[in-house]
Formats: C-alpha cells, sequence, structure tokens
C-alpha cells in the first residue's frame, strides 16, 4: 500500500471521527454558560434574556440601547410616557457624570429601572444608595408579608442618604455637572427584608413624568431567580400594565455599537458543538494539506541528462565480456539480440548462421554487407579479444542498415 492511500485512510478516519465527536456533543446538553452579565442578550442563569422575553410574550416591546446616555436623552418625539428604561446591575458601574445625566429621563420621558450597585452613581440622585452585604444573604419579602419556599434571597440593601445635591466636577472646576434631589410625592415599598429595611422601591418625583423604581439587588432580574423564585412575578410586574416599551442598557455590559465579527464569532465557537466541529474541522483540513504536499513553491528545474545511445550500450557489454574472457560467447549474444530487435521469432533462432543467411539478401548497403560478411567470419570458434568489438560495430551497423 502507497504512503499516498495509508495518508487518506488516515485523515477519513480523523475526519469521520470528528463528526462522531460532534454528533455526540450536538445531542449532549449544552454546557452552562458562567457570563455574570445581567444582559438581556445572555440566557445563562445570570443573564436577564428571560425577562425581555416575557416582557415580549406580554405585547411589550424590548429594546436595547448600545449608545452613551446622550443619545437616548436626544430621542425626544420617539419616545412616548409609556416607554421605560431599565439599568440592570451594570457590569461596568457608572460614574458621577453618567448617573447625572441617567436622572434627567423621568423628568420629561417614562419610567426609570435602577437595579444593582453599579447603578449606586444614579440612585444618589433620587435620595438612595446600594449597599453590598459583605457577610450574609437576606429574603426580599413583600410588605405584605407571606413568606414561601419561592421568596428570592438577596445581598445588597437600599439605604437613605442625607445630601439634597450630587456634584460631579468631571475633569476640573469649569466642569462641574450636577443634580438636585428631588422632593418625592409618594414612595412605593415593594420588597423588604425581615428587619424591615428596603430593597426595592418605587419613586414618584415631584414634577416627573415617569417613576423611579430602584431596586438593590441586580440579581432579582436574572433568569435563575426568575425561573426558581418569585423574583418572576415581581420582575416582570415593574413593567406590565405600565409601560409599553422597554428599553434595556447593554452599553455597561460590554455590547457597545462596534465590535469584532471575528471576536463575536470566536466567543460563539466556544460554547457551540457546532463551533468545536469547525475547528476540528480546520485542524483535519490543516494535516490534510500538510500531509498531501510533496513540496511548497515552485518545481525545482532538474540537470538536463542525456541518454546514452544503443551504440555505447553494446560497446559496455562487449568490454564486459571480453574482459571475462567470453569471447565467442558474447560475439553469439550481440548476434541473437539482433535477431531480437529484427523480428519476434529471433528468439528462435539458435544458429547465429543461419539468422546471417537470412539477412544478407534484405541488406541495401555495401557497408551492411560488408558488416555482415565480418559477423559472419567472426562466428567461427577461437576469435581474439579484439573481435568482441569489431563485432559490437558490425552488429550495430547491420542495425542501422536494416531500419526503414
Amino acid at each position: 500500500m502507497s504512503a499516498r492511500i495509508e495518508t487518506r485512510i488516515a485523515i477519513g478516519g480523523l475526519l469521520l471521527l470528528a463528526a462522531i465527536v460532534a454528533l455526540i456533543q450536538s445531542r449532549a446538553e449544552e454546557p452552562t454558560s458562567t457570563d455574570p452579565r445581567r444582559s438581556t442578550f445572555l440566557h445563562g442563569p445570570a443573564g436577564a434574556a428571560g425577562l425581555a422575553d416575557g416582557l415580549g410574550r406580554l405585547g411589550i416591546a424590548v429594546e436595547r440601547q448600545r449608545r452613551r446616555y446622550a443619545s437616548l436623552l436626544d430621542r425626544g418625539d420617539s419616545v412616548t410616557p409609556t416607554t421605560a428604561f431599565a439599568v440592570l446591575d451594570p457590569s461596568e458601574w457608572l460614574d458621577k457624570a453618567e448617573g447625572i445625566q441617567l436622572a434627567q429621563w423621568p423628568v420629561r420621558n417614562g419610567d426609570l429601572v435602577l437595579a444593582g450597585v453599579g447603578s449606586d452613581a444614579a440612585m444618589a440622585c433620587f435620595g438612595y444608595r446600594a449597599r453590598a452585604r459583605e457577610v450574609d444573604s437576606v429574603q426580599a419579602r413583600s410588605p405584605a408579608g407571606g413568606d414561601s419556599a419561592a421568596t428570592p434571597w438577596v445581598s445588597a440593601m437600599l439605604a437613605r442618604h442625607q445630601a439634597t445635591e450630587i456634584v460631579d466636577s468631571g475633569s476640573g472646576a469649569l466642569d462641574l455637572t450636577r443634580c438636585a434631589v428631588p422632593p418625592i410625592v409618594r414612595a412605593e415599598t415593594l420588597l423588604v427584608s425581615r428587619s424591615g429595611r428596603a430593597i426595592a422601591v418605587r419613586l414618584h418625583p415631584e414634577g416627573y413624568a415617569g417613576a423611579v423604581t430602584l431596586v438593590a439587588d441586580g440579581r432579582l432580574f436574572s433568569n435563575r431567580l426568575i425561573r426558581e423564585t418569585d423574583a418572576g412575578v415581581f420582575a416582570l410586574g415593574l413593567f406590565a400594565g405600565r409601560d409599553s416599551v422597554v428599553i434595556f442598557d447593554e452599553r455597561h455590559h460590554g455590547f457597545g455599537p462596534t465590535g469584532s465579527l471575528f471576536d463575536a464569532a470566536f466567543e460563539w465557537s466556544e460554547r457551540s458543538p457546532w463551533g468545536w466541529l469547525t475547528w476540528q474541522l480546520t485542524a483535519v483540513g490543516l494535516l490534510l494539506l500538510l500531509f498531501s504536499a510533496i513540496r511548497f513553491g515552485p518545481a525545482r528545474p532538474l540537470d538536463d541528462r542525456q541518454r546514452r545511445s544503443a551504440l555505447e550500450h553494446v560497446t559496455a557489454l562487449a568490454t564486459a565480456l571480453s574482459a571475462a574472457q567470453g569471447h565467442d560467447t558474447a560475439i553469439h549474444l550481440m548476434i541473437r539480440g539482433l535477431a531480437r530487435r529484427l523480428a519476434a521469432d529471433g528468439r528462435r533462432l539458435q544458429d547465429p548462421d543461419q539468422l546471417l543467411v537470412r539477412l544478407k539478401p534484405v541488406l541495401r548497403t555495401d557497408r551492411g554487407r560488408q558488416a555482415l560478411a565480418q559477423l559472419q567470419a567472426l562466428t567461427r570458434p577461437g576469435q581474439p579479444a579484439e573481435s568482441v568489438l569489431t563485432a559490437a560495430n558490425a552488429v550495430e551497423d547491420v542495425w542501422q542498415d536494416l531500419r526503414p
């Protein structure tokens, strides 16, 4: 079996193995995503895609904001009073400038929902701060009571502060931005701990077009808690019956307006069985290219070699037989070789004299006839060593005379 055939069999076996592995992975349970971001693009336990899907089933339109807040506030007429903006536990915490800017949303637009300690800079503009609990977690229950096995646990609380104005100096004293804590006409406590500390509140500031909902722990919007606890009822209840459109902030989860298609494809290939299959087939293709390639680059020219003529071969044979003292045998072998070249039945001619007699009538030149006469004389036994070379030249002359 040739090396090329063995290589093809090996590559075919690798392809079959890769296909079997991909089939097994595609039928197995998909690996659980460990991405901790509270993004509506993520379907893992920590993501918030379940909330977005639930809102869609309730007839509430879902949008994603992937640009800076300035572009959101500039939308103007495209935003209705029933449009809510939600910042769910941002992975990149809001700075003071962004918090002050975001606090302008409910003044002229719809509701604002702030969740998680990453939204603390915006919560401060409404008189509250979000504080994480370092030691343990507590149950988030309704103010009316009624704990159950499905009551969610949280690890952050809301706390009031006494400041009346939040100031951000930016890069210098001339870049001051500020937000004044508005007077609250009505405050609704949505979730509390067993000790009565606030976990989620809804504020109705004086003169604002929309309400402001503050949630201390953004995990209440995660896919896992929405599926396994009463957090799903709480999260959907914040928007159902109040809003027709919900805009989720995705920029602070790393989903900005720009990105690399290669990076996105690479991330997909890491978590998908079909992505692993693509990488395996790519590796097999590279191996196929490596094993099937004889050389890379242009072919190198070979040296120009000229083949020896038939006379040189005959002369070399005559010299070798002469050195072995086989003069008569050499002459007879050369005549028999001439017979094989002339006709197929020449192999059956055992007597050199019979062959030479047959050739005499068909020779066309005097040189050929002289060479034939030399061969007839050289067939007698007891020839000297020089006769072998003479016979070789004579055989070649006869052959050249008989060729058409």
